[in-house]
C-alpha cells in the first residue's frame, strides 16, 4: 500500500449532481424541479404558516382572552424572606433597596409582602403593598409598615 494508490471504497463516494447544465446531461430542462408552479422558480420561499392554499390553522382558531394594559404585578416576598435578610445582614428596618440587594428582586420590580411564615424579629418594613396577614403579623411584634409608591 502506497499514498498514490489509495482510494476511497466501491459506492462511498458519489459525483454532485450537476443539473441545468443542458438536454445533453439528462438534468437540463426542469433541472429536476418538476413540472411549473411556483417551486419550479427561482426566489420562492414559502411564507411561515402557509398550508399549500388551505386555510391555515392560525386562521380558523378564533382568538380569545384579554390582557390588561394597566394591570400592576407585584414580586410577591414571604415574612421568611424578610427573616432571612433580616438575620443576614443585622438590619432592623427592611425597604425595597435592601430586598432587591438580597437578590430577591429585579430593578424595577414592584413588591408586595405576604404573610406566608414566621416572623421573629422586630423590624420596620417599607414595600410597595402588604398583604393583611403580613401586617397584622408584622405589627404584632411591634414593628411598622410603610406602603413605598
Amino acid at each position: 500500500m502506497k499514498l498514490n494508490n489509495l482510494t476511497p471504497a466501491k459506492g462511498s463516494t458519489s459525483n454532485k449532481k450537476r443539473v441545468g447544465r443542458g438536454e445533453g446531461s439528462t438534468r437540463g430542462g426542469q433541472s429536476t424541479r418538476g413540472m411549473n408552479g411556483a417551486k419550479s422558480r427561482s426566489g420562492y420561499s414559502q411564507k411561515r404558516g402557509f398550508e399549500g392554499g388551505q386555510m391555515p390553522i392560525q386562521r380558523i382558531l378564533p382568538k380569545f382572552g384579554f390582557t390588561n394594559p394597566t394591570r400592576v404585578e407585584y414580586k410577591a416576598i414571604n415574612l421568611s424572606v424578610l427573616e432571612t435578610i433580616a438575620k443576614a445582614n443585622n438590619l432592623t428596618a427592611i425597604n425595597v433597596e435592601d430586598i432587591k440587594a438580597a437578590g430577591y428582586a429585579g430593578k424595577n420590580t414592584l413588591i408586595k409582602i405576604l404573610g406566608k411564615g414566621e416572623l421573629t424579629v422586630k423590624v420596620e418594613v417599607s414595600a410597595n403593598a402588604f398583604s393583611a396577614s403580613a401586617k397584622e403579623k408584622i405589627e404584632a411584634l411591634g414593628g411598622t409598615v410603610t406602603v413605598v409608591e
